[in-house]
Parts: C-alpha cells; sequence; structure tokens
C-alpha cells in the first residue's frame, strides 16, 4: 500500500487523550488519534510500519476490511490501519486500531492480515506516517533483438495457458502482461489458447485503469478473457475438459494476493471480489478434474504460494508436472521497490523469454545445460538465484521429467543439429536484413509448412538411425569377437 508521496506527514498534538474533551471537532480528533498511534508506536517499527486514518467514523456493526476476516466496529469508532510490511503482498501481518468517535480514546488493537477496504483503497484512507514508499525507478528500455534460432518446431499437441489474479494491483497484471507477451511473441501459443483473468476482467485494478505496461510504454496487449473470481477459474478448467488432449500441455500461473490460517494445508489465493481463499486443495482438486494430458508447468507468485505445491502434484492427471513458487506456505512475497512488479514472478518470466522486462540482458544466461531450451528447473534456479532476499522461492517436480517442461519444443528430431547448421545458412542472411518483426512474422507463416517437412523428415531419418544402429552393431560384434571379446 505505500504511496510515492515525497514526505512523511505526523501530527503535532500531544497529551494524554484522558485529558481531552469528550466531544471535539471532527478535525481536532483525527488530529489527536494520529499524534496517540504515533506515539504509542514501537521504536523499533518507526522505520517499518506505516500508519493510514481513515477519516471517516464506522458505525457499529459495520464490518472493517474483507469479511472473512471478521472485525467489525463495536460502537462508533475511528480506523488507524498499521501496515506492518508495507512491501509484501498481502496476507501478511498489520493492525486495526479502533478509537472511540466520541471521544477519541484507544477502543482496541486488533491483529489483521488484509487492508480495511474490500476493492480500491478508499480516498477517505490517508497516510499520515509512511517511512516505506514506492520510489520512481529510472528505466533505460532496450528494444530485445530476438536472437537468431532454429525456429520453434510445432509439438505434437496444444499448448494452453491459465493466467490468473483476483484482487489485482498494477504490478500483478504488469506480470501477467509480460508472461502474455512471451507466450505469444516467443513461443507462438495461440491467443484462442490463452484464459487470461484478472480483477473485473478489465484493466482496472486496485491502483486504478492500466493504460500503458512500464516495460516498454507501450499499451497493454493482454486479451483478458475473464475476470478473477474463483468462478471463472473453474469456468477456464471446465472449459479445458472438453479441449486438452493427451498429448497437451498446459501452464498455469497465478498472482496477486494469497493468504494462510496459520497451520500447515491452510494455504489460499486470494480471489475477487471479496478476497474470498480459495483454499490450495480445493485449487488442485479443480485442477485435478482435467482429463489425463502430457506436461502441467505452474508458476505461482501470492504469498503462501508454497502451500499450493504439493497438493497440486499430487491432484495432477499430467504426465510430469513442475510447480514453482515465490514463498513457502508461512511465508509472504514481495514487491519490488518501485510498484511496479513482483521480482519473483518477473524474473521467472524473464528466464523464460531470455530478457528482462525492459529488453535488457538478464544476469547470466538462464539455459545452463546449453541445449537451447529453458526448462522448468532452470527458470526457477534462475529466479532463485536472483530473488529479492525477503521472498522464499520453493520447487517441486513429480518426476525428472517434470523439471524438464519447456513451453516450447525446439528441438523435437533426433538429427537437430544438422538441421540448425541448414537452417543457418539459408535464412541467417534474411535475418540480418529484416527488421524482427517481419522476420517473425515470416517464419510464423512458414511454421506450418516447417512442422510437416520436419515430421517427414523426422520418420525417415529414424528409419535411417535403426539401420544405422544395427550395421554399428554388425561391426562392433564382428571387430571385437576377433579379438576374443
Amino acid at each position: 500500500m505505500p504511496s510515492k508521496k515525497s514526505s512523511s506527514k505526523r501530527s503535532v498534538s500531544r497529551g494524554p487523550l484522558s485529558e481531552r474533551q469528550p466531544t471535539v471537532k471532527t478535525s481536532e480528533l483525527f488530529q489527536r488519534i494520529q499524534a496517540h498511534a504515533f506515539d504509542e508506536m514501537q521504536w523499533s517499527r518507526l522505520q517499518t510500519t506505516n500508519l493510514y486514518l481513515d477519516q471517516r467514523i464506522y458505525k457499529p456493526g459495520e464490518q472493517i476490511g474483507p469479511r472473512r476476516q471478521n472485525i467489525v466496529a463495536e460502537r462508533p469508532s475511528v480506523l488507524v490501519f498499521a501496515d506492518d510490511d508495507p512491501q509484501a503482498n498481502f496476507a501478511h501481518p498489520c493492525r486495526y486500531l479502533l478509537y472511540d468517535a466520541e471521544t477519541g480514546e484507544p477502543d482496541r488493537e486488533v491483529p489483521a492480515q488484509f487492508p480495511p477496504f474490500v476493492k480500491a483503497q478508499p480516498k477517505t484512507l490517508q497516510a499520515f506516517h509512511e517511512p516505506v514508499r514506492f520510489t520512481e525507478t529510472t528505466i533505460y528500455r532496450v528494444r530485445p533483438w530476438p536472437p537468431f534460432r532454429c525456429p520453434i518446431i510445432l509439438p505434437r499437441g496444444e499448448r494452453y495457458a491459465i493466467l490468473y489474479s483476483g484482487m489485482s494491483n498494477k504490478r500483478h497484471l504488469n506480470d501477467m502482461e509480460f508472461l502474455y507477451r512471451t507466450l505469444i511473441d516467443l513461443y507462438d501459443f495461440n491467443p484462442k489458447n490463452i484464459y487470461a483473468l484478472s480483477y473485473d476482467g478489465t484493466l482496472n485494478t486496485q491502483d486504478g485503469v492500466q493504460v500503458h505496461w512500464p516495460g516498454d510504454g507501450t499499451n497493454y496487449r493482454i486479451k483478458l478473457t475473464g475476470s478473477g473470481t474463483r468462478a471463472d477459474f473453474e469456468a477456464a478448467v471446465n472449459n479445458l475438459k472438453g479441449r486438452i488432449k493427451r498429448d497437451d500441455l498446459l501452464l498455469i500461473h497465478t498472482n496477486n494476493h494469497g493468504g494462510y490460517d496459520g497451520t500447515p494445508g491452510t494455504a489460499n489465493l486470494c480471489t475477487y471480489p471479496s478476497w474470498d481463499g480459495y483454499y490450495a486443495n480445493d485449487f488442485a482438486s479443480k485442477v485435478g478434474e482435467l482429463p489425463k494430458f502430457h506436461k502441467l508447468i505452474v508458476m505461482m507468485e501470492q504469498c503462501h504460494a508454497g502451500g499450493f505445491n504439493n497438493p497440486i502434484i499430487a491432484h495432477s492427471p499430467a504426465d510430469a508436472t513442475s510447480v514453482a513458487s515465490a514463498a513457502t506456505e508461512p511465508n509472504n512475497s514481495y514487491v519490488t521497490a518501485d510498484g511496479n512488479w513482483d521480482p519473483f514472478a518477473r524474473d521467472w518470466i524473464a528466464a523464460q523469454a531470455e530478457h528482462t522486462a525492459f529488453g535488457g540482458a538478464l544476469a547470466f544466461d538462464a539455459d545452463t545445460d546449453g541445449d537451447g531450451r529453458i526448462e522448468a528447473e532452470e527458470a526457477f534456479a534462475y529466479a532463485d538465484a536472483v530473488k529479492d532476499p525477503r521472498d522464499t522461492p520453493n520447487f517441486s517436480e513429480s518426476s525428472e521429467e517434470g523439471g524438464d517442461i519447456t513451453l516450447g519444443q525446439e528441438f523435437v528430431i533426433w538429427w537437430w543439429w544438422w538441421w540448425c547448421d541448414i537452417f543457418h545458412r539459408l535464412f541467417y542472411p534474411i535475418y540480418i536484413k529484416l527488421p524482427p518483426e517481419e522476420y517473425l512474422r515470416g517464419i510464423r507463416a512458414l511454421q506450418p509448412e516447417l512442422a510437416q517437412l520436419v515430421t517427414s523428415l523426422d520418420e525417415r531419418a529414424l528409419s535411417l538411425r535403426e539401420e544405422f544402429s544395427q550395421q554399428l552393431e554388425e561391426l562392433a560384434t564382428k571387430g571385437f569377437r576377433s579379438k576374443g571379446r
């Protein structure tokens, strides 16, 4: 919730509340409450806790914050919201400081996990002590020139993706936009196979309507297909039941906020519009309703996401499954200093894209085995290596094959080494003369024919490989038999 205001605010009123008049003007009442909340704050929290005054009066019985917390005003009350970890996604420790609206006397302090509002932060909720603020970042955007490479051969089977964010802030939408562009531009996903679900189904967020993506300053390209409700996520899964086939791949990415009830197995994903929790076992069971398919790759950014790893692995109907999460179950995931990104999600996607969100070079080559593909465990390893130190990334796989899942299949033929040599010789002279967009458009147009050509050659190559193997075996037997071995 930190803002980008230039200075911290603090009231200068002093004196015990018990010495003040029981009936005061509203503005004076607010000043006295602000002063008391600041004066009573522990010294250790002075530089880490933000204080916000809600400049309104709560009626008795009125709900404060999401209904899942079951916090209500017991008398006419004024609220001070103390955010003890402002750069963490929710749920995280925070406090509701309630004051008597008639006298300004402190009433009670209520531990909480979520902000004191349901959708966007109300205008009445204003910071008066804000040591932790998002900072403006100077961005040096680089237009990424895609490296020359063998075109991704269309895989056997379709590839699908579900991108989900419930109570979205702009950073969550930014992460999803980065992933959407990566799937479309690099991995050639069919846009019709991407279910993109966020907030109210538009580019609106808790921070307002978003227009320009901070990665390159252009308009958002993501095509939202629904809202961030639990119902819309389950509708996407239900739709996939009739589409996904035995050889297909599914990517699931979840973002926004997550909850945790304090005991193992209670991690949950926050859903629009009321922060209600979608618990890990329910989420995994829903995914488990899909028919058998080939590969499932999951990346989760929300707080406490690690609590989803084991349930997803246990319920997955895929032959191979991997799950990468930003935080272990008891812990939070964090926000970049400028408030524009969630570092784990951004860096996992950057590994897959082979460049940063701004188009720059990665800290190191994520393709650690040099096979020309970014595997699930390689994307995780990169994000883990460059992580925000407050995050606690964790990774699970159903098998070694689960860790080897890639979003694209470049070399599905055993003779790829000479295929790429021929391709480079014929296409590189074209590549260096054309703008990237024009070259990639041409390659995409040729991909169906390339895939058909490769399939026919692959069948013939397999026959030649078997013939070669048989002849080599005969030579080995003949040669070493003569030596008595």
